[in-house]
């Protein structure tokens, strides 16, 4: 059975970095496209990032443009948010998604079959 499990989270200042990392168990993730959504306290499940299955194509939620970069590497079974300029909004669970291919390729969490847990980021003013 798929399972999805996401590090890397902590506490960090303003203006600092983390890498997120979402590891994949139980079969091949490279035939999938994988999100990045975050929830904040009260506030529902929002879109931040998504890599195609082939890791030729990204997309980003605005509010992350030009700090955050996804990454994949299809070898370790394992993508990668990196998160830098991080700001007190960006203070959220973490969740990574995968899904089969262009399906899944998608800023709607319904697209997404598989999810991880949730990681736990929180950025100090």
């Amino acid at each position: 059975q798929r399972q999805l499990v996401e590090s890397g989270g902590g506490l960090v200042q303003a203006g600092g970095s983390l890498r997120l990392s979402c590891a994949a168990s139980g079969r091949t993730f490279s035939t999938d496209s994988v999100g990045w959504f975050r929830q904040a306290p009260g506030k529902g499940r929002l879109f931040v990032a998504v890599i195609r299955w082939t890791g030729d194509s990204t997309y980003y939620a605005d509010s992350v443009k030009g700090r955050f970069t996804i990454s994949r590497d299809n070898g370790k079974n394992t993508v990668y948010l990196q998160m830098n300029s991080l700001k007190p909004e960006d203070t959220a669970i973490y969740y990574c998604a995968a899904g089969a291919g262009l399906k899944a390729y998608s800023t709607y969490a319904t697209a997404y079959d598989y999810w991880g847990q949730g990681t736990q980021v929180t950025v100090s003013s």
